[in-house]
């Protein structure tokens, strides 16, 4: 089963509605890394793996941010152990973005340029 979720940057929340019941995972955002601090799915549809679908949505929101991602709450904890490529994937994008950084930095103080003629004149 598939269900639509939300994601509210500002409210730092990914949601969804199932039958009249709202589900939730919330997180902090800080120097690129992402706490999750809660899931939330009423007992009423409970069961149909949304918890899941919200952490897919989180990782995947993390991935394209390249931000590193915390599993604060004990849910979060439990499906990165049971899932840890979620959290691969975003340290790698993270790690990336750092290498990118880094090659952007070095280009900037070491622009390349052509090297003088050894031994001629000009």
């Amino acid at each position: 089963m598939s269900t639509t979720i939300s994601h509210d940057p500002g409210a730092h929340r990914f949601s969804t509605e199932v039958d009249g019941s709202r589900a939730q995972l919330d997180y902090t955002l800080a120097d690129g890394v992402m706490t999750i601090t809660h899931t939330r799915v009423p007992p009423a549809i409970g069961g149909r793996g949304i918890a899941a679908q919200l952490m897919e949505a989180a990782l995947g929101a993390a991935r394209a941010a390249g931000w590193s991602v915390n599993p604060a709450c004990s849910y979060a904890k439990a499906y990165l152990e049971k899932h840890p490529q979620g959290a691969k994937d975003a340290q790698a994008t993270d790690k990336q973005h750092i290498d990118d950084l880094l090659d952007e930095a070095l280009d900037e103080s070491f622009p390349a340029s052509d090297s003088p003629a050894v031994g001629g004149s000009s």
